[in-house]
């Protein structure tokens, strides 16, 4: 299976608000730019309030504007995958009046809430469904952020709830489009947050694949530094943890958020960063695909968004080529007359947090804990680490499936046969 590589898209020109103005010329430039980059695919982000501003209204005018979108990046050599619940983007919450203020309910819970959300999510499916370059849908940005702290006005939810909750949005856009490659996305709480109601099971275990968004703005990079060998594996890393959660073996694993954030990625590195990070997730033998963030800078012309949401593009608000953006699209050439080998994991380190179901003590998978260290310990000598559950950690047919044929504990990375 070849890799599949992307960019999610941010249009240069007025950022995602784009769709309050929409200027298919201006897009299509944009596209021109994506696709000389030698990629195959773009994830677009329609704005839920835009799209659905009263619960039985979905706008007839915004779905003619993404499918026009679709239908130009088609004309482009691009397939498409659509987020639906935007949502979180780039520090901003962008949800409609009828969940909010007095309208304030749960949009996990609230049936009327969840109705409205399915009703969204299916009617983007079904309009989508007859394209041949839609690739599917994904339920939305990082959603889970809005169910737990550091959030300042969370939707409480519990584990059961966070499931019953994946489960119905992901059956609407089945039904709207049957056979698409449908998933869902989270923050890296998923993976790294004691307690969070979302959990790694329900990441890797539902879902057409499991997407890792992979930022080293997380604590990596400030404790590492941003050469550091641990900032340069860490999607790697993470595309391993995910797999190790998944019950099937061959389930894939789109990463599908990557990114060179300054200051902890200097503007001089970012080419570098992006080189070495898409050469070590190549390396994994469940990549299904990289999509960078993103395609554009957002412009200065915008006030309040984080420093480092401002140059984080391939291309500039001119669509003037990047480092970064040379750097994937090398790594694009290589990859079509070279692929990179995807040599099965040998050895496995063996993960326990506790109850799988709630993943109680998953901290530990996060940059400074002990499970995180081990694993860069064995990446820093050369030995390309899977991550395997406790619960399969010796089940025969399990290891074999992924090619496992050492498997070792924490305590023993520090051995003297692992120093």
């Amino acid at each position: 299976m070849s890799v599949r590589f992307g960019v999610n898209y941010t249009p240069a020109r007025g950022w995602f608000f784009h769709w309050l103005d929409f200027d298919l010329d201006a897009v299509r430039r944009d596209l021109d730019s994506i696709a000389g980059l030698g990629l195959d695919h773009i994830r677009v982000f329609p704005l839920w309030p835009v799209f659905q501003p009263n619960r039985n209204l979905v706008r007839a005018n915004a779905i003619r504007d993404l499918l026009a979108v679709v239908d130009a990046a088609a004309e482009r050599g691009l397939d498409v995958a659509v987020d639906g619940l935007q949502g979180h983007l780039s520090s901003f919450d962008f949800r409609p009046s009828w969940t909010v203020s007095w309208h304030r309910r749960n949009m996990f819970t609230d049936p009327d809430v969840v109705a409205g959300e399915a009703f969204y999510l299916n009617t983007l499916a079904t309009a989508l469904a007859d394209r041949p370059n839609f690739l599917g849908m994904t339920l939305g940005n990082e959603v889970n952020q809005f169910s737990d702290k550091p959030h300042p006005d969370p939707d409480p939810v519990g584990v059961d709830e966070a499931e019953s909750w994946l489960h119905r949005l992901l059956a609407a856009c089945e039904d709207g489009a049957p056979g698409k490659f449908h998933t869902h996305c989270a923050y890296d709480a998923v993976w790294l947050q004691d307690g969070h109601p979302f959990t790694p099971a329900h990441a890797a275990r539902i879902g057409a694949a499991t997407n890792v968004h992979s930022w080293v703005f997380n604590g990596t990079a400030q404790r590492y530094g941003g050469d550091s060998a641990a900032t340069a594996h860490y999607a790697e890393y993470q595309v391993e943890l995910a797999a190790a959660w998944a019950t099937d073996p061959a389930h894939p694993v789109w990463l599908q958020e990557v990114g060179a954030p300054a200051p902890h990625i200097p503007a001089e590195r970012a080419g570098e960063f992006a080189a070495a990070t898409v050469a070590n997730a190549l390396s994994c033998p469940n990549l299904w695909g990289i999509t960078w963030w993103c395609s554009h800078d957002v412009s200065r012309e915008l006030a309040d968004f984080p420093e480092l949401e401002y140059g984080l593009g391939l291309f500039t608000n001119d669509n003037q080529r990047k480092p970064a953006g040379q750097a994937i699209a090398d790594a694009v050439a290589a990859q079509k007359t070279a692929p990179a080998q995807r040599i099965p994991r040998k050895t496995a380190l063996v993960l326990d947090v506790g109850d799988e179901h709630t993943a109680p003590a998953r901290s530990t998978c996060g940059p400074g804990g002990e499970f995180f260290e081990a694993w860069l310990r064995l990446a820093r000598q050369g030995a390309r680490p899977a991550v395997v559950r406790a619960s399969v950690a010796h089940d025969a047919e399990h290891l074999a499936a992924r090619g496992i044929s050492e498997v070792v504990h924490v305590p023993d990375v520090w051995s003297s046969k692992h120093a």
